[in-house]
């Protein structure tokens, strides 16, 4: 079972996460920030996992320390889901539109992590939500899930689709790389043997 539990505790943040790497595409989001929750609903359908998310943070001040924490906890999550990596494909890739918005994800889960983000925010602000936050949401993730991360919008003019095409992304690569490959036969795919 590809499942794990996380908790995060710090004078920050408060965080629960819950994760089935095998799931249907079911959430339960209440990261405090709503923008957030709708993007993490955007990784959950279209990476069809299963994840509940409570968090408590210091919302009062700004959504920095949650978004970046939920960030570490999801990586922590899917480090511990899936294990030593036997038998998944390992590598994922997606182009997701929207509208006029074209954004590309590919992951590598290589145990190294690395993200190289190029999104050219078209504005500084969706609604409450900062931009600049999203690059701390997906540095945790990679930080802490061991991945190496890449993230390029190739064209966009609103900037909320531009963040919804690049989390809709990330769920579709998360999808593929994660995917049992019936032709690996249960071994890790590196030909160091380990990952």
């Amino acid at each position: 079972m590809r499942q794990a539990d996380v908790t995060r505790n710090t004078s920050e943040t408060k965080i629960q996460i819950s994760i089935n790497l095998d799931g249907t595409g079911k959430a339960e989001l209440a990261s405090g920030v709503p923008f957030l929750d709708h993007m993490l609903d955007q990784i959950v359908r279209h990476g069809m996992i299963d994840l509940k998310v409570v968090a408590n943070g210091d919302t009062h001040i700004d959504d920095h320390h949650t978004v970046e924490d939920v960030g570490i906890t999801l990586g922590q999550a899917f480090a511990k889901a899936v294990g030593d990596k036997a038998g998944i494909t390992r590598y994922g890739h997606s182009y997701v539109p929207l509208d006029e918005t074209l954004s590309r994800v590919v992951v590598d889960f290589s145990g190294r992590p690395g993200l190289e983000f190029n999104v050219p925010f078209t504005r500084a602000r969706v609604g409450d939500f900062d931009v600049d936050l999203s690059i701390e949401f997906f540095r945790g993730f990679v930080n802490h899930a061991g991945v190496t991360l890449h993230i390029d919008n190739l064209r966009g003019i609103n900037a909320h689709h531009q963040i919804e095409t690049v989390f809709k992304a990330f769920g579709r690569a998360l999808r593929m790389a994660l995917a049992i490959d019936p032709r690996a036969s249960g071994a890790v795919p590196s030909t160091k043997g380990s990952l």
